[in-house]
């Protein structure tokens, strides 16, 4: 049998599709009895070739409760996003819907591709009946037109103005909102003025939202305007603040903090908490929290000054004491009385997978004190004491507690201050040899395992921790 005859032949429906696809246009009769699984291919070639009425009409006829857009957006290009906002308008103006039409989600968001894959994996056009079960909505028997349109979009405002495409669709959205329902569980805040930031929010489903970060330099009472916002988003899971600075009359910012902090009463989801470079937490740690409604599962806090009554509160608090990750790099400990480290490991050993307190200034003898504490933490799986002030001597007994831990797989820890002369000047000789030392401690615990030593400042590019050094790396002799 020659290899054409072997092939198999195109099936009618994919036939099908390559004629309508030929067409200019097509009509609602047509789209009515056309099969579900030339839908997305067709679309795709409308949505890409810009046929704006193609469009229009597949949007009203569209037999699947999402359509995932986001992944097909191209910006500046927003035409034929326009045109499906245009037949959403129709959509929602009509009191009976065609009754092919299932659409009840509009999605923005880059997610999606798996959709369209899918749908034109096996074919030019369509796709096996198994996948079109996985995917093909069922038809509903009662209509519900009156039901808003949910429209999930991951916001970025990174801009002083916002661009072309966001300015047109958010006018959209402000013009609907009794029809149309705007989720953002994504929302990212790089720049732009607090006018405008809450001019957004104002359309949004706060309660939708599950994911906040603020990258950009706010002060005290900036941030103390979107506290109001935030506490309303009450389903939010993670908080990402940075460089919040505070001006030197703090007793006039003591009001702000109160009102920062008693937002987080209303964030019952809370489970990552990360804040760089608070300054306003020092010495009111416990304000924040005494504020938190639920254990987290990570908080990391960095950059910044504390107290000894702030990691006193810390390790105190009963919403730590599920912790997964701890980040306190940064956070200055060389005047700390060891115990209060100790303590805080205590009460996080039972959870605690990552532990970062690189460029803390942690002594050799703060570091004996809670080494115990350490080797009680049995599902830690990385450490990092990078930027720290540890001999050899207190790194071979860091290697000798940490050697207990069975599921700890990365370790990262600063060279030994035999390393360096006085003034910080590396001893690239005395380091080999300092190495060379650490590997016969490893021989010595008997077991694989993998250590990184890090130099502080990097001589490549002057940050405070250096991740360009060859790990020290000891494998067991296999049995004769």
């Amino acid at each position: 049998m020659s290899r054409m005859s072997a092939q198999t032949p195109p099936r009618l429906v994919d036939l099908a599709g390559r004629h309508l696809l030929r067409a200019d246009d097509l009509d609602f009769p047509t789209l009515e009895s056309l099969p579900t699984e030339l839908f997305p291919p067709l679309f795709l070639e409308a949505f890409t070739g810009y046929r704006t009425e193609t469009l229009k009409a597949m949007v009203q006829t569209w037999p699947f409760v999402r359509l995932p857009l986001g992944a097909l957006i191209e910006l500046p290009h927003v035409g034929p996003l326009q045109a499906v906002l245009e037949a959403l308008d129709v959509l929602l103006a009509q009191k009976v819907r065609s009754r092919r039409c299932k659409l009840r989600v509009l999605d923005l968001r880059n997610t999606g591709q798996s959709f369209w894959s899918m749908w034109s994996g096996a074919s030019s056009y369509g796709c096996s009946g198994s996948r079109m079960a996985a995917v093909a909505e069922p038809r509903s028997t009662t209509k519900q037109p009156s039901t808003p349109l949910k429209v999930f979009i991951d916001l970025c405002l990174k801009k002083r103005t916002l661009d072309n495409f966001l300015t047109y669709f958010l006018r959209w959205v402000e013009q609907r909102k009794t029809s149309v329902h705007l989720c953002c569980k994504k929302l990212k805040i790089v720049s732009m003025p607090m006018d405008n930031i809450v001019k957004v929010l104002s359309m949004v489903q706060l309660d939708c939202i599950q994911e906040v970060q603020v990258s950009c330099t706010w002060n005290l009472s900036t941030l103390a305007t979107f506290a109001p916002l935030l506490g309303e988003m009450s389903h939010l899971q993670r908080l990402r603040l940075s460089h919040v600075h505070v001006s030197a009359f703090k007793k006039q910012e003591h009001g702000h903090v109160v009102q920062i902090t008693s937002q987080f009463r209303r964030l019952g989801h809370l489970r990552d908490l990360h804040l760089e470079s608070p300054s306003f937490l020092e010495g009111c740690l416990d304000q924040m929290l005494r504020c938190l409604k639920s254990p987290l599962d990570s908080l990391s806090i960095t950059k910044c000054w504390l107290r000894d009554s702030d990691l006193t509160h810390l390790s105190q608090s009963p919403d730590i004491s599920q912790l997964k990750s701890l980040d306190l790099s940064g956070v200055t400990m060389t005047d700390f009385r060891p115990e209060l480290l100790q303590v805080l490991l205590e009460k996080v050993a039972a959870t605690l997978q990552d532990l970062d307190l690189d460029v803390c200034g942690i002594t050799d003898s703060q570091l004996e004190a809670c080494l115990p504490a350490l080797s009680r933490c049995s599902q830690l799986r990385s450490v990092s004491l990078c930027g720290n002030l540890l001999s050899t001597a207190g790194m071979e007994k860091l290697l000798r507690h940490t050697a207990v831990l069975p599921c700890l797989r990365q370790e990262r820890y600063p060279a030994p201050q035999e390393s360096y002369r006085p003034r910080g000047v590396l001893l690239e000789a005395r380091l080999a040899q300092l190495r060379a030392q650490l590997w016969e401690i490893l021989r010595d615990l008997g077991h694989p395992r993998i250590i990184w030593i890090s130099l502080s400042p990097c001589p490549r590019c002057g940050e405070d921790v250096c991740h360009h050094m060859e790990p020290i790396v000891y494998s067991c002799p296999a049995p004769a």
